[in-house]
């Protein structure tokens, strides 16, 4: 059964995550939002056991993170996942929220800013992300900047997602993330993809094409005395992907009724999501789903590659 770990802020490992970092084995972390922000219940639940089962396939043991009772789950365990998937009102948990809602005792669904703490802190190097937030559009007069950009910066926590939301400005995006000297690299692609478009019409700024050299790239940067993150993203198969053309459109749309309305900070995402959804007539919703998984897998390959290299490093008598 989970048990607490002592220390500054209290931990609660499943014994699976436990023994997996105890001996090195590749572990990948896992937001839990997707439970509570995403489907309805049992589809959300179900939605999360699948991607768990996507990092499994990929080789890792999978930790789904989330707070609660003031202690951080490290990894969910079935009841976990239902008690998330079926309450009501959890509220979604960014990095400034945390010390917030763990101090106050209640439960929290992990966003990727929040999910990069926290897995550095529990000692896990990777998270699997269906899509970062980014810069926003229109961001040069609301600067409305996603704290998973700020949060790249300040944790050594390789990301590994499918690049960020369409609904984004992803071309000012890629720019944040240059001048604040944060890694991209496009696995298997030389564009920088577009969540669930195959690509955002951009030039990646680096391609890589096996796992072990993405695990290397992840391992060098921090080897160097980086302190933030690696950014890895991974395009939707194009069997499960949305038109760019048609997500900009429904975009534009949907941002023109928002600015109408006065719908800004946390709801404009929600918003723009669903204004999306609906335009492709739940297309974007299932090619969500299946990044999900998508990326996932991927990490778990790249989280096995990584703890490789750690491992034939350690043979070697080095540094791991």
């Amino acid at each position: 059964m989970p048990v607490d770990r002592p220390g500054t802020v209290p931990l609660r490992v499943t014994d699976e995550v436990a023994e997996a970092l105890r001996t090195g084995a590749p572990v990948v972390a896992l937001e839990s939002n997707v439970i509570t922000h995403g489907l309805d219940y049992p589809e959300n639940a179900a939605t999360a056991r699948k991607v768990e089962a996507a990092v499994r396939a990929g080789g890792a043991v999978p930790a789904t993170i989330g707070v609660d009772a003031g202690r951080v789950l490290v990894g969910m365990t079935d009841a976990d996942i239902d008690r998330f998937a079926s309450g009501a009102g959890i509220p979604k948990v960014s990095s400034r929220d945390l010390a917030v809602v763990l101090a106050s005792g209640g439960p929290g669904a992990t966003t990727v800013a929040s999910s990069l703490v926290l897995a550095h802190l529990a000692g896990i190097p990777f998270l699997a992300s269906a899509g970062m937030g980014g810069v926003h559009r229109g961001a040069q007069r609301t600067m409305d900047i996603s704290a998973d950009l700020i949060q790249l910066t300040r944790s050594p926590v390789a990301l590994v997602c499918a690049g960020a939301k369409t609904i984004l400005d992803l071309g000012l995006t890629l720019e944040y993330l240059e001048t604040q000297c944060v890694p991209v690299i496009s696995y298997g692609s030389d564009d920088f993809p577009a969540f669930y478009c195959v690509s955002s019409g951009l030039p990646s700024p680096h391609r890589l094409d096996d796992e072990a050299a993405v695990a290397r790239a992840v391992h060098t940067h921090w080897a160097l005395g980086n302190p933030g993150s690696v950014l890895v993203a991974t395009p939707i198969d194009p069997a499960d992907a949305v038109d760019k053309d048609e997500v900009d459109a429904a975009t534009e749309q949907a941002m023109a009724a928002a600015e109408r309305a006065g719908i800004t900070g946390n709801a404009l995402t929600r918003h723009l999501m669903r204004a999306v959804d609906r335009s492709t007539g739940g297309r974007a919703a299932r090619a969500n789903t299946a990044v999900l998984a998508g990326t996932a897998e991927l990490a778990g390959r790249v989280a096995v590659a990584y703890a490789r290299l750690r491992q034939d490093a350690r043979d070697r008598g080095g540094s791991a």
